[in-house]
Formats: C-alpha cells, sequence, structure tokens
C-alpha cells in the first residue's frame, strides 16, 4: 500500500443562521454552554475553505453531529458546503450523529436528553427543551426537523453512494478509502429510544466486515461518533460520554483487525490506548469540536498497515465580531465564562446551577452549595492550600480559586492537561489528592463497564497527562 492521508473533523453542530439565534432563550442557554451556536455558519465557512484550499490531502472525513439539533434547513446548508468541497476536488465522507435528527421519543435540553411521551409534539417539544428561539420581537421561530430515515437520502452522496458495503438500517457503510485501505464508517443511534449502542445485527455485520478486510488484504480502520474509549479517565463514570459496552466492542474490533478508531462527541482532544486481553493494541482519538474549544482538525497520514501519524491543525480564524481575538482565544474564552458562570450560580443562584444536575428538588444542597461557590468566587490557591494544610508555590499562590478550577476543567477538554506532579498547579493538585485520599478509598464505584475504578489514580490522571500526547503522535498499531 502506498502512503495516504485524509483530514477528521467532527461536531461541526452546523446551524443555518438565519434560522435565528438570539434573545432571552438563546442567552439562557448560552450561559451554560461550551459551543458556539450563532457562529458555528461562519466558523464552518472558514473550516470548508480551508479543506478546499489545501493541498495536503484530497479526503475528507467527518465523525457526526452534522447539524446543531436536526433542523432541516442547517442539513441543507451544511450539504451546501459539502458539494463545494467536491467541486474542488477533494473526496468527503461523513457519518450522522444523535444531533442530526429529531424524531427520537426524547428531546435535548443541551446534552441532557429528556423524555417525550406526546409524538405529536415531538419536533416543538425538542426545541421547546432547549433550542426555540426570539429573533422578531415575541415571535417563535421554531425550525423544520428532521427525520432520523431522511439522513440516508440527504447524505447518500457522502458516503453511501461510494460505498462497497451498505448497514442502512444502522446508517453505516465501508468505503475503500484509499490502494489497500477500507474505512468502516459506523453510526449508532440505535432504534432512536436508547441511543449510543450496538445492537446484535449491527455487531455481526461489523465483524462480517471486518473478516472480508482481512481476507482481501486490506487495513481497515473506523470512524464512531461516540467515543468508545473515555476522551478522559473521569468521562468513564458518565454513561452518555463514552460508548455502551465500549469494553466489549474495543476487544472485538481489535482482535478482529480493526485497532484504530476517529470519535468525536465530548468536543475534547485526546488519543488514548488499550491492549486486548488478546494482546491486540486499539487506539480511540478523539478529536474536538470544529465550533468549541478545543477547535481543532486532525491530518492522519497511514504510513503503512501498522504505522499512522497523526497531526492536529487549529479551527482556522473566521468572519464574525470576535473583539480581535482568534479563534482559540475566542473559544477558549467562551469556555471559561461556561465554567465561571457555573461557579457564579453556585453562591447565587443553586437552585438553577442544581437543575443541571438534575438536583433542584435536592434542597438540603442549596447551603452546601452556597458555601462551596462563595470559596470558589473569593478564596486564593493560597488561601485554600493553607486551610487544608497543602504545600503551595508562591508561583500559584495569589491565584484565584475560581480561576485555578477553570484552567483545570478547560485542560480536561484542550487535552495534554498540565496539572502533573512536579509542577506549581499540579503540585497543588496532587497534595489536595492526597489529602482526601483516605476519603477516596472508601468510595466503591465501578465505570460504565462496571470495573472497579481507583478514584485517586482516575482523578491523578484527568488532570495531568501522563500519557500519548494528545495532538501529534505516530500510532503503532502492531
Amino acid at each position: 500500500m502506498n502512503e495516504a492521508k485524509f483530514y477528521l473533523i467532527t461536531d461541526t453542530h452546523y446551524f443555518k443562521n438565519s434560522l435565528g439565534a438570539e434573545g432571552r432563550s438563546y442567552d439562557k442557554i448560552m450561559r451554560y454552554e461550551q459551543k458556539c451556536f450563532a457562529e458555528t455558519q461562519s466558523i464552518n465557512e472558514s473550516v470548508f475553505e480551508y479543506l478546499g484550499n489545501s493541498s495536503e490531502a484530497d479526503t475528507v472525513l467527518i465523525a457526526g453531529d452534522l447539524s446543531f439539533n436536526g433542523e432541516k434547513e442547517s442539513h441543507l446548508g451544511f450539504i451546501k458546503l459539502l458539494r463545494e468541497l467536491q467541486n474542488k476536488g477533494k473526496r468527503v465522507f461523513v457519518i450522522t450523529a444523535g444531533h442530526d435528527f429529531n424524531d427520537r421519543p426524547f428531546a435535548f435540553e443541551g446534552d441532557k436528553k429528556i423524555s417525550l411521551t406526546d409524538k405529536k409534539e415531538l419536533f416543538d417539544a425538542s426545541y421547546d427543551c432547549g433550542y426555540t428561539f426570539f429573533n422578531d420581537g415575541n415571535v417563535k421561530k421554531r425550525p423544520e426537523g428532521t427525520k432520523r430515515d431522511e439522513l440516508f437520502d440527504l447524505y447518500f452522496d457522502f458516503g453511501f453512494k461510494q460505498a462497497i458495503a451498505v448497514d442502512r438500517k444502522h446508517l453505516s457503510y465501508v468505503v475503500q478509502l484509499f490502494d489497500g485501505v477500507r474505512l468502516l464508517a459506523l453510526n449508532n443511534d440505535g432504534d432512536c429510544d436508547e441511543f449510543i449502542t450496538y445492537d446484535e445485527e449491527q455487531l455481526s455485520w461489523i465483524k462480517e466486515q471486518a473478516r472480508k478486510a482481512r481476507e482481501d488484504g486490506q487495513m481497515m480502520f473506523a470512524v464512531n461518533h461516540y467515543p468508545l474509549l473515555p476522551g478522559q479517565p473521569v468521562f468513564g463514570l458518565v454513561p452518555t460520554a463514552v460508548q455502551e459496552n465500549g469494553d466489549k466492542i474495543t476487544d472485538m474490533l481489535a482482535d478482529e483487525g480493526v485497532h484504530l478508531v476517529f470519535t468525536g462527541h465530548m468536543h475534547n482532544q485526546s488519543i488514548n490506548e488499550k491492549i486486548t486481553p488478546a494482546g491486540n493494541k486499539f487506539y480511540d482519538v478523539c478529536t474536538g469540536s470544529v465550533i468549541a474549544c478545543p477547535a481543532y482538525m486532525r491530518l492522519v497520514t497511514i504510513r503503512d498497515e501498522a504505522t499512522v501519524d497523526i497531526k492536529s491543525i487549529p479551527t482556522p480564524d473566521f468572519r464574525w465580531d470576535t473583539g480581535g481575538r482568534s479563534c482559540r482565544e475566542y473559544l477558549e474564552d467562551m469556555f471559561d465564562s461556561m465554567i465561571l458562570n457555573i461557579l457564579e450560580d453556585m453562591s447565587t443562584n443553586p437552585k438553577v446551577f442544581l437543575k443541571k444536575f438534575e438536583a433542584e428538588d435536592v434542597k438540603v444542597l442549596y447551603p452546601v452549595t452556597e458555601i462551596i461557590g462563595r470559596i470558589f468566587s473569593a478564596a486564593t490557591v493560597g488561601g485554600a492550600c493553607r486551610l487544608l494544610n497543602i504545600k503551595c508555590s508562591p508561583e500559584v499562590r495569589n491565584m484565584p480559586v475560581k480561576k485555578y478550577v477553570t484552567k483545570l476543567v478547560r485542560g480536561i477538554f484542550v487535552g495534554n492537561q498540565t496539572f502533573k506532579a512536579g509542577t506549581a498547579e499540579g503540585d497543588v493538585f496532587m497534595g489536595f489528592l492526597n489529602r482526601i485520599n483516605p476519603i477516596l478509598k472508601k468510595i466503591s464505584l465501578k465505570d460504565i463497564n462496571g470495573t472497579p475504578v481507583d478514584l485517586y489514580d482516575m482523578l491523578k490522571n484527568t488532570a495531568g497527562n501522563y500519557g500519548i500526547d494528545d495532538y501529534d503522535a505516530v500510532l503503532k498499531l502492531k
């Protein structure tokens, strides 16, 4: 096989700006939002302009959540960008995911899933639960939605048409991407009731495609919207952050000869590795959303069947009033604002804060939340260290706790986390972990695969990256 290159982007969340992204409802949602909304059309246009003009690779893969929340007009606007890429000589392959349709018996409020019972009101309820905006006085703008069954035809020209095998029920396909290289493009939204899962029929289809690739002497890798390995260790405790039955599925894929998957969904930048019980390697390369911090694309070079080179490229600056900030700075400030708003609401509006975690009825938590919020708002790192009898470097002593927490949380999503032992910020965190370790040892937790969790180790490796570089790496698949 010859060396081959492609671009990988994910979570474009394209929203047609003419639908209206402004007003009280919009401002309320954006207070706790990591990703852009009104700006997504402009950001995507800049990304696609970059990809269309690039001479590095003529192939582009997009790993799901193409639209913001399944708006039909957003899909049509996004498809126009895809066709423009094709007209510039690029080959484009996409998969769809949960934000690309809204005929499910639940709706999203942000990323929170809300059950709906009245199917006649699915579209209305979907937008009432988070994405109804006022952009013309008090007139509600309620976009037309998209049914899951429509996605095959909408995106037929961007993967299904070129496929050598198609699983239409599961919106998945296989394409001969390069000479000697096959792409396994997977959608796993299930039956729209329970999502982030594979049924037995799809698993059998995947095994069959992997077997055929081996028999034909083809390297095969996968694209799957939901991470198969937790992007960060702590995400392993969050059911919606990682593929259901991920342990079992990664074992199956690696043992069947599929050693690499590209994922998105969590808007975080990470590269993770596991070794199956049979001794086979598996890598999950999760890429940040192009419209949220961290905003990156991947340039992937397949050197040979066992060597893959990963490079990360920041989302280009876009046409918007950013106050003179670069795209990275603008999106980073948005992320920080989200965290700071959360910390502020802990002390000033605990009910609103707890509602985000479905705990607004647990009123005993109100005073506790307020106290913690006030500490975050007023204390310095040095003051907190004195209170907990933790050594603190002068370098971070005067840093406000809220700034420290914001940087810590942002690092979990940005990747290559810097709160490692041996750094000023990391030593404070490790001191805190050591202080509370007796409590952590008494907490019995299992991750979503049912594996017992060492909380100390999980938190340590979530705050600091002690493994593979999350941005640029050479992966040895065998």
